[in-house]
């Protein structure tokens, strides 16, 4: 990795990409979303300063852990301007983001539980089916497909559509699944 000695307060963005392992594009990405900023010198070449490593580090470890960038952005920007995460950000904004972490890890145990029963259909069209249709209301109600009338405007035409090949022979005694 290369070293920037001491006296030099900002860096160019191919610095700041070798000593983050971020991507150039990467770090243009970060600027755009308000992640990081930079100035820009009189010939129009972006400079950051050395706490921007910092963010830069924290972006990526919370966006490795499954953080999306609007919640990150958010949490950097309740910091005062222009400084770095500290050790203490980081263990209050982890605090935060845990249970909303847990949430989606719950999630996923459930979808990957469902999944083992689902692949045997092939076509995801089960009664039950939480992969095609999550939180289904209807189904809870009745089975099979059901042609859904739109909501329209008095005086409009009334807009439907024929059912599938596959809708009808899946409706036809029989084929129930």
């Amino acid at each position: 990795m290369p070293q920037i000695p001491e006296k030099i307060h900002e860096l160019t963005v191919g610095q700041l990409s070798a000593r983050s392992g971020a991507a150039v594009s990467a770090l243009h990405f970060y600027e755009s979303k308000g992640l990081i900023s930079s100035r820009r010198t009189t010939g129009n070449q972006r400079r950051y300063s050395r706490d921007t490593l910092r963010r830069v580090a924290f972006v990526r470890a919370a966006q490795r852990v499954g953080i999306p960038l609007a919640t990150i952005r958010d949490a950097l920007a309740e910091l005062p301007e222009e400084r770095t995460p500290t050790h203490e950000d980081w263990a209050h904004l982890s605090e935060v983001w845990r249970s909303e972490l847990d949430e989606r890890i719950k999630q996923l145990n459930r979808l990957r539980d469902h999944l083992t029963d689902c692949i045997g259909c092939g076509c995801l069209s089960l009664d039950t089916c939480v992969l095609s249709n999550p939180d289904d209301v209807f189904g809870e109600r009745q089975s099979g497909s059901r042609l859904m009338v739109e909501r329209r405007a008095p005086g409009a035409r009334q807009r439907t559509r024929e059912p599938s090949r596959r809708e009808e022979e899946r409706e036809e005694p029989g084929n129930r699944r």
